[in-house]
């Protein structure tokens, strides 16, 4: 588990390229964006219990209604949308790099694809979908999941999936190459020792030079505040007067940052596995410890049951053995099938993998089976899976960009390895098998060469028509708490609840909670706050 914050949503199959992420509260929010919200940052109405609005946080503050001048030209840009791959159609469009210097010949050009509504005739606009990361490509998973979707929701609106400046098809950012990458995936990261220390700290600076020496200027420039800022361009350029949107995981705290920057041009808005931008950095580290380590007992409670549990026939049998597995493994690795073996920071992050989605236990289920026989290549291909590893050894770029958009949204959650250690006990407390290597997992700011620009902050979205929240009660990547943080925030949050297990709730095969989204988005009220759906 290497990188930091949350990730974008769970793979839709077995060891489908999903990655990663670790822990949440990634925020952004230049303090010096003009016009300042009235009134305090909680919700005005229709509080959700449990869940005040953070105290200690700065709301986000909206920017002006009105056009810059220097904006102009990119909101007057003319979309040329050819064909593309299966049915979608693509596009290109210009922003500039800093949004404090528009029109000064450093622009960036991102990319787009859509699927025209089925039809016509009942057309309601276009709606924008983000799968999280940061760093996961939209277009990739537009092109996924377009199919998937309602079918009044597929007829009557264009699904439109656009990368992010520094992601996918947008002027991609890169770090290291495979191989270096695989000695960076596999670092130690529960150190016991001074060379074990030392090792982290080299390779956190060296995927840090990396990127800098790969991506020059741009490197500062892949915010969430930028991207939000990128998002809405795209909707006037598509010619929606509001942005209709669905984000999941790390896409929430992108779309909530849309909805505190431009709260009028608020349309269907759905923030599904909701991440809280109130949050430190270390304070959201912990609280995502924690997720996982429900995650994991839940996951050991549904093993127990099974005649082919490899862990034990009780939850704490099974934390038992994988404690084992993981200290055997930091003695010696494992050999695999591909001839890389298996470390014991692989093996975690193969288990944090398998914790995103249901449709991975089984698999975990086997691949923790091979591993107490003395084969490591299940969970292996479950940490190849996590970071995006290909068949021919390459990195897709979601690791990179990820790390790249944390540390200029949030503040480093520890200055040196000393911090780390002395917070330790404290995440071991909160996960006993996860705490420890997420809080070394943590140490990559220290070292980033660009500060960051953002700043835990509150999101009001003030005079926003509903935003819908959804949050999953056993969500290991972006725990409830947070679900619930975010609709306090929201002046017209809707808290929309699924007890269940998982990374995000929409489109997962609950008919509840797929009915309530599907019947906002078609015109229909947005569910009431706090609706609570189940298995």
């Amino acid at each position: 588990m290497r990188v930091v914050r949350s990730r974008r949503a769970a793979p839709a199959v077995v060891l489908a390229a999903a990655v990663s992420l670790l822990l949440a509260g990634c925020t952004s929010g230049h303090p010096t964006s003009s016009g300042t919200p009235s009134g305090s940052p909680g919700r005005s109405t229709d509080s959700v219990p449990g869940a005040p609005a953070p105290s200690g946080a700065t709301p986000l503050e909206p920017l002006p209604v009105g056009l810059p001048a220097g904006l102009a030209p990119y909101y007057a840009q003319k979309l040329s949308w050819k064909a593309c791959d299966s049915g979608f159609e693509c596009t290109t469009f210009k922003v500039p790099l800093d949004y404090a210097h528009p029109g000064d010949g450093h622009d960036v050009e991102l990319s787009a694809v859509r699927k025209p509504a089925g039809d016509a005739s009942r057309r309601i606009g276009s709606l924008l979908l983000n799968p999280g990361g940061p760093g996961g490509s939209a277009i990739d998973y537009a092109e996924r999941v377009a199919a998937r979707y309602d079918a009044g929701v597929r007829s009557g609106y264009d699904l439109v999936g656009f990368d992010p400046r520094g992601v996918g098809r947008s002027a991609p950012i890169t770090c290291l190459s495979g191989p270096r990458m695989d000695t960076y995936t596999g670092t130690d990261l529960t150190p016991d020792d001074r060379g074990e220390i030392d090792a982290v700290v080299a390779a956190d600076k060296e995927f840090a030079a990396g990127c800098r020496s790969e991506a020059g200027e741009l490197l500062g420039h892949v915010s969430t505040v930028e991207a939000a800022r990128d998002m809405d361009v795209l909707r006037e350029l598509v010619g929606d007067r509001k942005l209709n949107y669905v984000g999941k995981s790390y896409g929430t705290f992108l779309g909530a940052t849309y909805a505190g920057l431009f709260p009028s041009k608020v349309g269907k808005v759905v923030l599904d596995g909701a991440m809280d931008p109130s949050l430190d950095a270390v304070t959201g580290n912990l609280t995502q410890a924690g997720g996982f380590e429900t995650a994991w007992t839940a996951f050991a409670e549904d093993c127990a049951k099974r005649d082919d549990c490899p862990v034990g026939h009780s939850a704490t049998e099974a934390g038992e053995k994988l404690t084992a597995l993981f200290a055997g493994l930091d003695a010696k690795s494992l050999p695999t099938e591909q001839n890389r073996p298996l470390t014991e920071a692989q093996a975690l992050t193969a288990v944090a993998e398998a914790m995103y989605a249901e449709s991975l236990w089984p698999y975990l289920r086997e691949a923790l089976t091979t591993a107490r026989a003395g084969d490591g290549s299940g969970l292996l291909k479950l940490a190849d899976s996590y970071y995006g590893r290909g068949s021919d050894g390459g990195y897709d770029n979601l690791m990179f960009a990820n790390m790249a958009v944390n540390c200029l949204d949030l503040p480093a959650p520890f200055t040196d390895p000393a911090a780390v250690a002395a917070a330790v006990p404290a995440f071991e407390k909160a996960a006993p098998h996860f705490g420890r290597d997420m809080a070394w997992m943590a140490l990559g700011c220290a070292y980033w060469p660009d500060k960051a620009t953002g700043a835990p902050h509150t999101v009001r979205a003030a005079g926003a028509d509903p935003i819908v929240v959804v949050g999953t009660t056993r969500d290991p990547a972006t725990p409830y708490a947070w679900a619930k943080s975010l609709a306090g925030q929201l002046e017209s949050g809707r808290l929309l609840t699924y007890e269940g297990d998982g990374h995000t709730a929409y489109q997962r095969q609950n008919a509840c909670v797929d009915n309530a989204i599907n019947d906002y988005l078609l015109g229909g009220e947005a569910p009431a706050n706090g609706k609570t759906c189940k298995d």
